[in-house]
């Protein structure tokens, strides 16, 4: 047996078990629809300067990673003379020098974002039925009705909020006023309490829109885009790092170039924990998303090749495509002999099937697995769900399980502290994978160190004040809460607007405005995200760890359509719930639908084409007023002036 672990660096034989991603000892746990993590995820995906971010629940800033998932009460700063640019999906959101951002809200159907301070250009490609845009400033709220391009400008020292209406059209809700904004204008409003007006012909491009302009068109012009979804992010960075092959088993696979001999996947970056997904993947390369969280990876022609998923309509996300070696599976450790104990995993190919560690329902097992690959077909998917979250067997029938060159081992104390997985790998020989046998082991529990690459570095580059501290305007109540621990009368934290019923503060559903909210978010010394073991993971996580999982369960079908086409988007069905004692309950399968660039808003960049004569001012149509007292209030002044 071997028990030098440092010196010897081999995986002891008797340790290893080849079980899918996420099997503890008993096994995933079935879920609910309304348990399903979401399908997608922020990234910052370029950084030019000093760029900076707060994982939530936490008090630091660090340096940006490009590709670690951002997600909901995630922030972001953009320092002086600095640009950064985030994608949710086909959606771009560029960020100029001292902007700051934070994700009040990232799910299926809601993207909620508090622009704190600066300027930000939003292009939003496609916008499916029933979903919802915000953009909360510091006196306003800006609910995108359609696809287009908007520039938001906020200065909270003023109170001030410009929006250049480049495409599309959006709704501005404040002071209990409501407006309709219309494309080639610019609307100005200022104040708090009482919101003034200016509109005008939106003026010429400056310095940033050209910038952004060019990076649309970078994204236009990529080739990757005629086998990858629009909607996984990343695929524009394929084109300068690898080739576009036609294999005759998979079809389009793309193969990177420049990897070191002897590379396999998921060998270069590092382990994070991010709820409620739990371990995720961080690759190192700068291609390194798309490839690692969407589709698979297949061996073909002596080389390592990405094959990804169908042209579809939003793929849903998946924290890493992998298969783990080694006791229960995803986030659980294996002995390497002498009491060391640690981790090992394999990439999943084209045809096996994606076990998610965390709760999922039988829609989101089907969607995560329809969406990422092209050659597994549902019956399968079915029968490896029951056999995972009903049975609690183990699958074993993994492509690369017993591949020693696409098995990848580190020591537990690598695994858990997120530090870099490629200098410290373990080998494994082709001996010890044909003789595993399987173990049960405890889960791997994350620590501080869990949350942030062990390489990333506390960053000077922050805001002057913390977003926590700056008012912000919201007509949907964020996903995260806010403790209430400020006067109403200093306007710090949320003023909530809307003309629908008040709802939950955890479901997106937009409050009462008869009585605007006003707290303040304090950022609590860090507490670790409720472990997943338990599905309290699975609910909504405040910055102070606290869950919310009773309250992600209301319904929102009063605040927005919940029809959508697409495939993932079904996952909303109440009725996607499975028991141990329903094995077989029946459900229906929804095609993926097939993802078109008609439908993605792509065309020339805007300030390159040949502009017409400018347009006239067009003032904001007003609605109707949000509070019926006010407007009795007018009519009352009329009368009497009279």
């Amino acid at each position: 047996m071997i028990t030098n672990f440092s010196s010897r660096k081999f995986l002891s034989p008797l340790v290893i078990s080849l079980v899918v991603l996420g099997l503890a000892a008993l096994g995933p746990k079935p879920a609910a629809a309304q348990d399903d993590p979401p399908g997608r995820v922020g990234r910052l995906n370029y950084i030019q300067g000093s760029v900076s971010y707060q994982v939530s629940g936490d008090q630091d800033w660090v340096q940006a990673d490009p590709n670690r998932p951002l997600t909901t009460g995630d922030n972001l700063w953009v320092d002086q003379d600095s640009r950064g640019e985030v994608h949710i999906g086909s959606t771009a959101i560029r960020m100029a020098s001292q902007t700051g951002i934070s994700f009040l809200t990232l799910d299926d159907r809601t993207v909620q974002l508090q622009l704190a301070q600066g300027l930000i250009e939003v292009h939003v490609r496609h916008l499916s039925p029933g979903d919802a845009f915000e953009i909360d400033t510091p006196n306003l709220s800006f609910t995108l009705a359609r696809g287009g391009e908007y520039r938001i400008e906020t200065d909270p020292n003023a109170g001030s909020t410009v929006i250049t209406m480049r495409e599309g059209e959006g709704e501005v809700n404040g002071a209990g006023q409501t407006w309709d904004l219309q494309a080639g204008q610019i609307y100005t409003f200022n104040g708090t309490d009482d919101l003034s007006y200016d509109a005008a012909a939106a003026p010429g491009y400056d310095d940033f829109e050209d910038w952004c302009q060019s990076r649309d068109q970078r994204e236009n012009a990529s080739q990757s885009a005629r086998y990858v979804s629009r909607d996984i992010d990343g695929y524009y960075d394929l084109d300068d790092y690898g080739d576009w092959r036609t294999d005759p088993d998979y079809g389009a696979v793309w193969v990177p170039r420049g990897v070191a001999v002897g590379w396999a996947p998921y060998q270069v970056g590092h382990w994070v924990y991010v709820a409620p997904w739990g371990w995720t993947w961080v690759d190192a390369e700068p291609w390194g998303f798309a490839p690692f969280h969407y589709g698979r990876w297949a061996f073909v022609g002596g080389t390592w090749g990405w094959v990804p998923g169908p042209v579809v309509v939003r793929p849903v996300y998946a924290p890493a495509l992998v298969g783990f070696v080694g006791g229960g599976g995803f986030g659980v450790s294996v002995a390497f002999g002498g009491g060391v104990a640690g981790v090992a995993w394999f990439p999943l190919g084209p045809r096996d099937v994606f076990v998610p560690a965390y709760r999922a329902s039988p829609r989101y097992f089907q969607n995560i697995n329809v969406t990422n690959t092209r050659v597994v077909n549902v019956t399968e998917v079915t029968n490896v769900y029951n056999s995972a979250y009903v049975n609690h067997t183990a699958v074993n029938n993994y492509t690369y399980a017993r591949n020693e060159t696409a098995v990848t081992a580190v020591s537990r104390d690598t695994f858990v502290n997120a530090r870099p997985v490629a200098a410290a790998r373990v080998r494994v020989s082709a001996d010890q994978i044909q003789s595993a046998r399987a173990v049960e082991t405890a889960p791997l529990a994350p620590t501080r160190a869990s949350y942030v690459s062990a390489t990333a570095k506390v960053s000077t580059s922050k805001p002057a004040v913390p977003f926590s501290e700056r008012p912000v305007v919201a007509r949907l109540n964020p996903a995260v809460q806010r403790p209430v621990n400020q006067p109403a009368a200093n306007r710090q934290g949320f003023q909530s607007f809307g003309n629908s019923r008040g709802g939950n503060p955890a479901s997106g559903a937009p409050n009462n405005g008869q009585n605007p909210q006003t707290s303040r978010d304090s950022f609590h010394p860090f507490t670790p995200p409720a472990s997943s073991t338990n599905g309290a993971a699975n609910g909504n996580v405040n910055r102070n760890g606290t869950n919310n999982t009773a309250n992600n369960q209301n319904d929102r079908s009063t605040t927005r359509s919940e029809t959508n086409s697409t495939v993932n988007n079904d996952q909303t069905n109440r009725n996607d719930q499975t028991t141990p004692g329903d094995q077989r309950q029946p459900m229906r399968f929804t095609p993926p639908v097939k993802a078109r660039d008609q439908d993605y808003d792509v065309h020339p960049p805007l300030n390159q084409q040949n502009q017409s004569q400018a347009r006239p001012e067009q003032k904001p149509e007003e609605k109707q007023a949000q509070h019926p007292e006010k407007e009795n209030k007018k009519e009352d002044d009329k009368k009497d002036k009279k």
